[in-house]
């Protein structure tokens, strides 16, 4: 076996093809876009690359390709763990555990290498919507950048000495089924609420939102572990993006007394049109993607991020935004389903909510993280104590 740095075209083709031969017989896979995976290497596409470094590998026997892994440091949130961090992804491995280790070895070799003391995976050189966390339970058709993988990853990760260290859940709504009605009662007696507006996303206005979701996410997210505030620049660039897919009635804000508080983005499931062009993005699937979109042709949604500045998570605030959504789905028949993913299980309150709607637990993902000193303790992902968020709102 040979493990071969990604330089040039051939490697990159090979990096992005792999996949693609492993899952074949594979109905539920769907190949992301490789533009899209490709720009998460890409310099000058990938803002992270500003405060990080990214390298990744495939693995070669006989001249076949039969794995591939990508490594990555995070210099904004590595040291800010008790030991330094770093991460590996877009891991994918034939059915070989001495060809799986090999692929661990390299990234965990080139992180060392760097300082590092650990290693989280499988994770993303990006923000953590998208291409996070290993796929142990739900082996259906993922919405739109949720990781799929086999099912004998989770016993390679585990045998290498990956720990867990929180578990991601996805729920599914159907929107065919009544959302309980005293939640409705509530939603509604929220929404009303004097001093209280909502309103949502419009891209004449993309600035103005920008500003109003980095003001909330900034304030909602400070608690969290590893916490680095959002650039806008990569905002902008889905913005831009994603004009072409993206429903402004699917991006919600609240406010109070005219201050953002709340926002909540939603998008049309992608995967529904990425499953019939395999990766490649061209002229013809292009057409493909308009047609969908002009014809209404998409049933599904994710719900990918929702955030609440602490101090009036207790108002209901998300079951408001809930009940402006529900308007807005009795006007769009054809989509059928909503999944909101994912949450952590570190976020019972959200949890909480969406079970509340009727969501119905549908997937897990994991993301581990292994220490390389086998004697340092290993401590998971802890929880927001909400004794300190009382204490931030008197301070």
């Amino acid at each position: 076996m040979k493990l071969i740095k990604v330089e040039n075209k051939k490697h990159i083709s090979e990096f992005h093809n792999f996949p693609k031969s492993l899952y074949k017989n594979d109905k539920n896979y769907i190949a992301p876009l490789d533009v899209e995976i490709e720009s998460i290497f890409d310099r000058n596409k990938n803002s992270y690359f500003k405060h990080g470094t990214a390298i990744r590998w495939i693995l070669q026997e006989n001249n076949k390709t039969i794995g591939r892994i990508a490594a990555f440091i995070n210099e904004h949130k590595a040291y800010n763990n008790k030991q330094a961090t770093g991460g590996c992804g877009f891991f994918e491995c034939i059915d070989n555990r001495e060809a799986a280790f090999a692929l661990f070895d390299k990234a965990k070799e080139w992180l060392s290498g760097k300082g590092m003391e650990a290693m989280d995976g499988p994770i993303n050189f990006s923000e953590n919507d998208n291409f996070w966390g290993l796929l142990v339970d739900g082996y259906t058709q993922q919405a739109y950048g949720m990781p799929y993988n086999k099912k004998y990853y989770k016993e390679f990760f585990e045998d290498y000495g990956f720990n867990k260290y929180f578990e991601q859940y996805s729920y599914h709504l159907d929107l065919s089924k009544k959302f309980p009605e005293r939640f409705w009662k509530i939603a509604e007696w929220v929404s009303k609420k004097p001093g209280f507006s909502f309103e949502h996303f419009k891209f004449n206005q993309t600035d103005k939102y920008i500003n109003d979701i980095l003001e909330i996410y900034n304030e909602a997210w400070k608690f969290h572990d590893n916490f680095t505030p959002m650039n806008p620049d990569d905002l902008k660039k889905i913005a831009k993006d994603g004009k072409l897919f993206i429903d402004e009635e699917f991006i919600w804000f609240a406010y109070h007394d005219n201050k953002p508080v709340a926002f909540f983005v939603m998008m049309p499931d992608l995967n529904e049109v990425l499953k019939k062009i395999n990766g490649k993005l061209n002229f013809f699937s292009k057409l493909k993607l308009l047609y969908y979109i002009k014809t209404n042709s998409f049933t599904r949604t994710r719900i990918s991020i929702m955030g609440v500045i602490p101090k009036y998570q207790r108002y209901g605030i998300e079951s408001a935004i809930f009940w402006h959504l529900d308007k807005v789905m009795k006007r769009k028949p054809w989509y059928k389903e909503i999944e909101m993913s994912w949450v952590g299980d570190f976020n019972p309150k959200m949890i909480a909510i969406y079970e509340s709607v009727g969501g119905v637990k549908a997937k897990t993902h994991i993301s581990y993280r292994h220490l390389f000193d086998e004697n340092a303790e290993f401590e998971p992902y802890s929880s927001i104590p909400l004794e300190n968020r009382k204490l931030k709102e008197k301070a």
